[in-house]
């Protein structure tokens, strides 16, 4: 992945309303009204990581989990230093099965993912999913050291089950 210097231009006030209204369309579970606002951008900022960030968490809501992770390489390359990029394109990678190249992507992103307790918590299920109980064990251990509010997420999140049933037939 070659690493291209991109910032993202000032937004005038017409820009930061697409935006608004982007979120709020998709926050109301309207995604295709989001889009059709990102795409009313200008493409200097539809291209930009504020830009694509922004298509990325919409596409991901739609569960277009290959349009996004196209779109969360798209992040990668031209801001290799946000973490964002990483954690939601190793997402997707994940929901489209590809847990082993989840797990690779995610590790190979910058050093400032380590300090967030969704790179933990991800690598927990990524790990799970591959059968390696213990690594996911201490993947999560981390990510709740981190963030005690992951733990009431874990009880439910299908992905951990694997970790759960291993506990039921230890004690």
């Amino acid at each position: 992945m070659r690493a291209i210097k991109t910032v993202t231009p000032p937004l005038d006030i017409a820009h930061q309303r697409l935006l608004v209204a982007a979120q709020g369309y998709s926050e109301l579970g309207l995604p295709e009204l989001a889009l059709d606002e990102l795409d009313l951008l200008p493409e200097e900022v539809r291209k930009s990581p504020l830009g694509m960030e922004s298509r990325l968490s919409v596409l991901m809501q739609a569960k277009r989990w290959k349009s996004a992770l196209v779109t969360g390489r798209e992040l990668c390359r031209i801001a290799p230093d946000k973490t964002a990029g990483y954690i939601h394109s190793a997402f997707c990678l994940h929901e489209l099965g590809k847990s082993r190249e989840a797990l690779d992507l995610l590790s190979s992103g910058p050093a400032a993912l380590k300090s967030e307790p969704t790179y933990h918590y991800n690598l927990a299920c990524y790990s799970a999913a591959l059968g390696n109980i213990e690594e996911a064990r201490a993947h999560l251990n981390v990510s709740f050291a981190m963030d005690k509010t992951l733990k009431d997420f874990a009880r439910t999140d299908p992905d951990l089950k694997a970790l759960a049933l291993q506990e039921g037939k230890g004690n």
